[in-house]
C-alpha cells in the first residue's frame, strides 16, 4: 500500500511539473503577436537581442509568466496554511477578507504617493499590503474568540472583505483622474506590467516564506490531529499559530502588492491537490499546492489574455469561474461529512 501511494504521488508531482512547463511555454508563445517556439528559445538563450520578439519575450511575457507561477503558488500555500490554522477547507486569504485588506492599504498608499508624484517601490508595496493583511487577520482573530461557529466566522471574513473592497472603490472614485486607470486596473487583479526587477523581489519573498512553511510541516501534521496532541508532541502552540499567521499574511500580501486581489485560488487549489494526492500531510501538500497553484494561475492567465483578445480579462474573473465551484463542492462535502457523523 505504501509503495502504491509513493508511486501515485510521484506520478502526480511529475504530471504537475509537466503541466507547469507546458503552460509556461504557451504563455510565452501565445499572445496578440504569436511567436514561434524557436524564437522563444532563441530569446531565452540571448540570441538576436535586437529583434521585436526578443523584447516581447524578455520584457513582457517572461516576467509575467514567472510572476503568475510564483504568485499562484504563494496564494495556494497561503490558503493551505489558513485552512490548517482554522481547520476549515474553505478558509483562504480572499474568502476571509485578508486579500481585500491588503488591497485597501496598498490602494491608499498608492494614492498618497501618486499625489506627490512618487511611485511606490516593491518593498513599500509589500509592506503596505502586509499591514492590510495583518489588520484583516487581526479582526478575524478577534472575532474567532467570540464566534464559536466556524460558518459564522467565514461569513464575518466575507463581510470584512466587502467593507475593505467598498472603501477601496470609494478611494478610487475620488482619486485624481490621472491615477484612476492605474488604480482601477490594479484593483481588478492582473499579472501584466510586472518587470523582472519585480520578479526578483517576488522570488525572494515567496521562496523564503514557502521554505519556512515547509519547515513547519512536522508541527503542522501534529496540529492537524488536535491541539492536545500537538502540545503533547512538544509544539509551542502560541509560536506555531503566530508563524502560520505571519507566513500566510506575507504570501497573500506579496500577491496583492504585485498582482492585486486574486480570488479563490487559495481555497480551490489546496482542496483539489488533497483530492488528487489522497492525503493532507503538509510535507506533501505544501509543495504540491505550490506547483498546483502555479499551474492554475498560468492556465487562468492564458485564458484571461486569449479568450477575448485583444481585450484582457482581470485574472480574478477567470479564477472565480473555475475556483468558486470547487469552494461550493468543499462546503457540500464538509456538510455531508458532518451529517454522516
Amino acid at each position: 500500500m505504501n509503495k502504491k501511494r509513493a508511486v501515485r504521488r510521484t506520478i502526480c508531482f511529475a504530471a504537475l511539473a509537466a503541466l507547469t512547463s507546458a503552460f509556461a511555454v504557451l504563455e510565452l508563445v501565445c499572445g496578440s503577436t504569436d511567436i514561434a517556439l524557436s524564437d522563444v528559445f532563441g530569446a531565452l538563450a540571448g540570441r538576436d537581442r535586437t529583434s521585436a520578439s526578443h523584447t516581447i519575450i524578455t520584457e513582457i511575457r517572461l516576467p509575467r509568466t514567472i510572476a503568475a507561477a510564483l504568485l499562484g503558488g504563494a496564494l495556494s500555500v497561503s490558503g493551505f496554511l489558513l485552512q490548517s490554522f482554522f481547520n476549515n477547507p474553505i478558509a483562504g486569504p480572499y474568502v476571509l477578507g485578508i486579500s481585500s485588506g491588503a488591497k485597501l492599504t496598498v490602494a491608499l498608499a498608492m494614492m498618497l504617493t501618486m499625489q506627490h508624484g512618487v511611485l511606490l517601490n516593491s518593498a513599500s508595496m509589500v509592506g503596505a499590503a502586509f499591514v492590510g493583511s495583518m489588520l484583516s487577520m487581526g479582526a478575524i482573530l478577534l472575532l474567532s474568540g467570540k464566534v464559536r461557529n466556524m460558518a459564522q466566522l467565514i461569513i464575518a471574513g466575507v463581510m470584512i472583505g466587502y467593507i475593505c473592497s467598498a472603501v477601496t472603490e470609494l478611494a478610487v472614485t475620488f482619486a485624481d483622474d490621472a491615477n484612476i486607470v492605474n488604480l482601477h486596473n490594479w484593483s481588478q487583479g492582473s499579472f501584466s506590467g510586472i518587470s523582472m526587477d519585480n520578479v526578483r523581489v517576488i522570488a525572494v519573498i515567496v521562496a523564503a516564506a514557502v521554505l519556512a512553511a515547509f519547515m513547519l510541516s512536522k508541527p503542522m501534521s501534529a496540529y492537524q490531529l488536535g491541539e492536545s496532541y500537538a502540545q503533547n508532541m512538544g509544539v509551542n502552540l502560541r509560536l506555531f499559530r503566530l508563524a502560520l499567521i505571519l507566513l500566510s499574511s506575507v504570501l497573500s500580501a506579496c500577491v496583492t502588492a504585485f498582482a492585486g486581489p486574486v480570488s479563490f485560488v487559495g481555497v480551490a487549489v489546496p482542496h483539489l491537490v488533497k483530492g488528487i494526492f489522497g492525503t493532507a500531510k503538509p510535507i506533501i501538500i505544501i509543495p504540491a499546492s505550490f506547483i498546483g497553484g502555479a499551474v492554475f494561475c498560468l492556465v487562468c492567465d492564458l485564458i484571461a489574455r486569449m479568450l477575448f483578445a485583444p481585450v484582457e480579462l482581470s485574472i480574478s474573473t477567470v479564477t472565480a469561474v473555475f475556483g468558486a465551484p470547487v469552494v461550493i463542492a468543499a462546503m457540500l462535502s464538509r456538510r455531508g461529512q458532518k451529517r454522516g457523523v
